[in-house]
């Protein structure tokens, strides 16, 4: 069994690897026999969808299959065997990253028939799972309705693989020296105390959301 998470942020160490690094540990713990593997999308260069159509042609050799030769292609190729797949985002307006944006298009869209049900070509349905990092309380993020603006993604991955277990880390600490950034709006020490509190609290539920999604797909 291969659990995947894909690391949708430029970082690779910070606030959304970790979580990501904690829900392989939990899958890793939670049965024998586990492999994991980190993905971290900057590292590869890649296009979005470029909507070529390959994968709609009756009778092509891509026919359900993103067409594009890319970074991404052996990645895709490499989720197409995935027994689980967690996807973590750093929140930048609202949303995710354009990198995982552009991701999802590829991994998407050529699963997706055009037929009159608009049914799936997925290889296999799979438990899956999205964590969100993002700097705004969570509080605000109910008030400013975040949610409503993951949804989107999360619906086509639940018509696809299958419906997302999600985790919100919220009030994120951002930089290791506030000094050297202009950030009246929050308050160093604030953060500081917020992350000591919660940090560990988000890393266990990661942790414990890696493990449920590992028993799911044993």
């Amino acid at each position: 069994m291969t659990i995947y998470a894909i690391n949708g942020s430029p970082r690779k160490t910070n606030n959304t690897a970790t979580l990501l690094s904690e829900a392989l540990a939990g899958a890793q713990a939670a049965l024998p026999g586990v492999e994991t593997e980190l993905i971290h999308l900057y590292s590869y260069n890649f296009n979005g969808c470029v909507s070529c159509f390959e994968c709609k042609r009756l009778g092509g050799k891509s026919y359900g299959h993103c067409a594009l030769r890319d970074e991404a292609s052996p990645l895709l190729d490499k989720l197409a065997q995935a027994d689980g797949l967690i996807f973590g985002s750093p929140v930048y307006f609202h949303g995710i990253t354009g990198k995982l944006r552009m991701f999802l298009e590829r991994l998407f869209f050529p699963c997706l028939v055009y037929d009159a049900d608009y049914s799936s070509l997925a290889p296999r349905r799979m438990p899956t799972a999205f964590i969100y990092t993002m700097n705004v309380p969570h509080e605000v993020m109910l008030a400013q309705k975040y949610p409503d603006a993951f949804r989107p993604m999360e619906y086509f991955l639940e018509r696809l693989f299958s419906k997302p277990e999600t985790l919100y880390a919220n009030d994120t600490y951002q930089f290791s020296d506030y000094s050297k950034y202009k950030v009246e709006c929050f308050s160093e020490a604030e953060k500081a105390h917020h992350r000591e509190r919660q940090f560990p609290i988000d890393r266990r539920n990661a942790f414990e959301l890696g493990q449920r999604l590992a028993r799911r797909a044993g």
